[in-house]
């Protein structure tokens, strides 16, 4: 199999499984919550804290990454399908005309923030590996895909457009409106994952590095306030308040 062939295939594999990468990355954060927490003890508490607060905003700017670039998308592009390569449309507008992967490079802060609340240098150089040989793959076989399918209009589109890194640039507003439903109706449980996944992470942290179970009352509320916003979002897309109309 030649190198072409084996990155299209792999990258196809992963595309399929592509939600598993946390997973892949399991084995190191099982072992970074060992020295996880490092932060306090040699800098003080608010040097910590604002650490922590630094670390949530990175991850909620992959989340706000992520809205920008859905509320100008149309279903039929941009999903979270996984059984193959989906796209009605080229997407080159918006924040697809300033980085051909916005949507990849959102998660990559999302979960970046993880990665820096743990305090772990060492895992932060990991993570970034792991993610450059995850994604890549799956890049290089979602480019193919659309190079077969959109031919010069996707290599027009390319030779401008930068894969990962973005050029605000090259920014070209959408025809269309930008739309709020889109938005609420596809990141609602990533909001609120959001925050399960701070306080659990928070929660571990204590409970591994320091052998205590710590609940800080900030975030009661704030699964509160994420709790009631899924539930009421959930129930408005079941009940079709959510859907878009052409």
């Amino acid at each position: 199999m030649n190198l072409k062939k084996h990155f299209e295939t792999s990258g196809e594999w992963l595309f399929k499984r592509r939600g598993s990468f946390p997973f892949v990355a399991l084995p190191f954060v099982l072992i970074a919550f060992k020295d996880a927490g490092s932060l306090e003890h040699c800098c003080g508490t608010t040097v910590q804290m604002i650490w922590s607060i630094f670390s949530i905003a990175v991850s909620f700017f992959g989340l706000f990454l992520r809205c920008v670039t859905l509320g100008w998308v149309r279903e039929g592009t941009s999903g979270r399908n996984t059984k193959g390569q989906v796209a009605e449309r080229l997407n080159s507008t918006g924040m697809y005309s300033v980085v051909r992967h916005p949507l990849y490079l959102a998660n990559f802060f999302i979960a970046f923030g993880y990665v820096l609340y743990m305090e772990v240098w060492w895992f932060v150089v990991i993570f970034a590996l792991l993610f450059c040989i995850f994604y890549e793959r799956v890049m290089y076989r979602e480019e193919s895909f659309l190079e077969e399918k959109f031919g010069d209009e996707f290599r027009k589109w390319a030779e401008h457009t930068s894969a990962f890194f973005p050029n605000l640039k090259h920014w070209r507003k959408p025809k269309s409106s930008f739309s709020w439903k889109m938005v609420l109706k596809r990141e609602y449980s990533t909001f609120f994952g959001l925050i399960v996944g701070f306080i659990a992470t928070d929660f571990l942290v204590h409970l591994v590095s320091e052998q205590k179970a710590i609940f800080r009352r900030s975030w009661i509320v704030f699964f509160s306030i994420g709790f009631v916003t899924y539930w009421t979002l959930r129930i408005l897309r079941k009940n079709h308040f959510l859907d878009i109309k052409d």
